[in-house]
């Protein structure tokens, strides 16, 4: 049972290829029902007094992608960042700096999924209340993305296409529109990828 917490020794310790690593391990752990057995009160006592995490997830606020739960993680373990859609704004990009520049993270992570509500939105042009400003955000990608089929949400491959695109594009602006992320991974302190949940099978995919 884990009962420790990452440290800051720990974390200063890592790499970011060894934090990718540990995710996707843990990933691997989770779709093998293998998972770790944690004290979470132990964890939430050594926590108390700071948090020296060891990445920033940007996912989407789907409730099927339990961010902590994919990559069996534990308290202390990952930030997280969610928005339907998961898209770069100002504030997530701030908070990624604040995770990576002030708190030590090592990774950012961008996590779509598998039959994305909001992707599948975007694709059909939804317009309502505040979710038309939020779906803006996603037709880069749709708009990027090509298709022999239906530009709809009725075709599968298009959609899938799409999420793959979000997540690349989102990468793309993290760097452009934030020089302190893109200045840290040129100097090999973070990395910045990028990666698919299925739905069906709760393995992640890197892209």
């Amino acid at each position: 049972m884990i009962k420790e917490i990452i440290n800051k020794e720990k974390q200063d310790s890592l790499t970011p290829d060894a934090v990718l690593q540990n995710l996707m391990d843990g990933n691997k752990r989770f779709t093998g029902k293998k998972m770790e057995a944690r004290d979470y009160s132990s964890q939430i006592e050594k926590t108390s007094g700071g948090q020296w995490p060891q990445a920033v997830v940007l996912g989407c606020i789907d409730s099927r992608v339990a961010v902590e739960t994919v990559f069996d993680q534990g308290i202390g373990d990952i930030f997280v960042a969610r928005v339907a859609g998961n898209f770069e704004n100002t504030d997530i990009l701030g908070s990624m700096e604040y995770s990576c520049k002030v708190a030590g993270s090592k990774l950012v992570l961008v996590l779509g999924h598998e039959g994305c509500g909001a992707v599948k939105a975007a694709c059909d042009n939804v317009e309502l209340g505040n979710i038309t400003h939020l779906l803006s955000n996603i037709k880069p990608a749709v708009e990027a993305t090509k298709t022999e089929g239906e530009r709809n949400s009725q075709n599968d491959s298009f959609v899938a296409d799409v999420v793959e695109n979000n997540v690349r594009l989102t990468m793309d602006r993290i760097r452009e529109k934030s020089p302190i992320l893109k200045e840290m991974e040129e100097n090999g302190e973070i990395k910045i990828v990028g990666g698919v949940y299925s739905i069906s099978t709760g393995k992640v995919s890197l892209l």
